[in-house]
């Protein structure tokens, strides 16, 4: 009968051990899943940052480039403007003359 009981504390011990090795490997997956997770969502967090940074970094040359284009324009405009009156003056000499030449 002792026999019996050492038999059967080993069969039990055997069973235990299958399921604790059953339930270990499950439980070592569902940990390895979660640290999977968890850095997946690391890395999308930082690819995350990564555009915001490079679409800052895109939209300052983007103001930049508008605030120069705005300049030139606004340059262009002055120039012309001057030209204008430059090419009014010069008609204005023009006729100032000639009408000296048709006074002689």
């Amino acid at each position: 009968m002792e026999n019996g009981f050492v038999i059967l504390a080993i069969i039990a011990l055997l069973f235990l051990s299958i399921y604790g090795y059953t339930y270990g490997t499950i439980a070592l997956e569902k940990i390895k899943e979660k640290k999977n997770e968890k850095q997946n969502m690391r890395l999308e967090e930082i690819r995350l940052e990564e555009r915001q940074r490079r679409q800052a970094i895109r939209d300052e040359k983007l103001r930049k480039q508008n605030k120069r284009r705005e300049e030139i324009k606004r340059e262009l405009k002055l120039l012309e403007e001057k030209k204008l009156n430059n090419d009014h003056q010069l008609n204005t000499l023009r006729v100032e003359k000639m009408k000296q030449k048709k006074v002689s």
